[in-house]
């Protein structure tokens, strides 16, 4: 079996359909000018992949914004945000004593994490947003077997199953990624009832992502000649630009919206085929894509999602039900806009960053399997 998206995020640290609009936390719909009334927001993190771009949103938005990380890292936010330092593990101290409106936690990587900043901030907060994973529905791994499968409609919506612990498991234990995510969703939601909201992203893309899980695409149509793309063109996709997932999370939390959504994107059906045609429409150099069959591609041991980034032929999560995020204010910027701001952002990176790559193949890999598929032709 091949490496999996599940597998990557494993090794990388990368319920209920309901849906409630509208319901006052204690401020008012909106200020005298129009604008959203200024809350109190904690972010748990800020300073990621993610944070730095809700952080500064929410500002720009008049929200008053305090930061809880270990303040290891250089940050170029807004002098007006609150600087908490502590360790999700074991020092919370800052936060005791202290009352926000509401909690954006978005970078949960232990359920015991979500266990003690849930029940510690549950009396001190009315609002707790936690950013999930649409790896916390149960879908086994990928297999080969299906990948020739086009899905042409989603299959998993909110209420699909997600993962449960497996016999013989207790609290406290070790849990995957996915188990994971979804038992920090059941803390939350046990400690904030009626007051929570679940994202679900699924693959989150844009400038700032040091994965290279979408970059790589850019780049290489960059890069122009002879590119292998992968299996058939019609094969579902989808891939969430943060800046409209950390926005929509900054709106929630002033619309006081809460239930379950998966957050990805676009809102239509998203086919590699248009995926790619989107991003080479921003490259600067001519390009020609080489389409190669699944079957030829696992004979050649090509690993999906590795080898060829935001790639999981037949995988139900590469195309879930978006409608309710939709319906609650989710927008989408243009992919084009995203695969050119990321390739613009891709070129400012430590050039040690740029040549070794986290994800994708080599030009050299790429181009032993398009010789071999070429010979396999005649």
């Amino acid at each position: 079996m091949s490496p999996t998206r599940r597998d990557f995020i494993k090794t990388t640290g990368a319920v209920g359909a309901g849906m409630a609009l509208g319901g006052s936390l204690g401020c008012g719909a909106g200020n005298r000018s129009g604008g959203p009334a200024p809350l109190r927001i904690l972010v748990l993190g800020g300073t990621g992949f993610i944070g730095p771009h809700t952080v500064r949103y929410a500002v720009d938005r008049g929200h008053q914004v305090s930061i809880f990380t270990r303040g290891r890292s250089d940050d170029d936010l807004p002098e007006s945000v609150e600087r908490l330092v502590g360790d999700r593990n074991d020092d919370h101290t800052a936060l005791e004593g202290r009352s926000w409106d509401v909690v954006l936690d978005n970078n949960c990587q232990n359920y015991l994490w979500a266990q003690a900043s849930a029940n510690l901030l549950a009396s001190a907060a009315e609002h707790y947003v936690f950013v999930s994973s649409i790896s916390a529905y149960e879908i086994e791994g990928f297999g080969w077997d299906r990948a020739d499968q086009i899905m042409l409609e989603p299959l998993v919506g909110e209420d699909y199953d997600r993962f449960e612990p497996p016999e013989g498991w207790s609290f406290g234990d070790e849990a995957h990624y996915g188990l994971m995510k979804a038992l920090s969703e059941n803390i939350v939601h046990g400690a904030f009832p009626g007051r929570a909201t679940i994202v679900r992203p699924g693959l989150i893309v844009g400038p700032g992502d040091p994965t290279d899980r979408f970059t790589y695409w850019p780049v290489r149509l960059d890069e122009g000649g002879e590119v292998l793309a992968p299996g058939n063109p019609e094969h579902a996709n989808q891939v969430i630009d943060q800046r409209d997932l950390t926005e929509w999370i900054v709106r929630i939390a002033e619309n006081r919206t809460r239930g379950d959504f998966n957050a990805t994107g676009p809102a239509e059906r998203l086919s590699m085929g248009s995926m790619l045609d989107q991003i080479g429409s921003v490259v600067t150099n001519p390009y020609d894509l080489t389409w190669v069959p699944e079957a030829f591609l696992q004979a050649q041991a090509v690993a999906p999602w590795t080898d060829l980034p935001s790639w999981i032929p037949g995988d139900p999560l590469m195309y879930v039900d978006v409608s309710a995020a939709v319906v609650a204010g989710l927008t989408f910027r243009p992919l084009a806009t995203t695969a050119r701001d990321t390739l613009e952002w891709d070129k400012t990176r430590p050039a040690e960053e740029r040549e070794n790559r986290r994800m994708g193949m080599s030009r050299a890999r790429e181009r032993e399997v398009l010789d071999a598929w070429h010979a396999a032709q005649g």
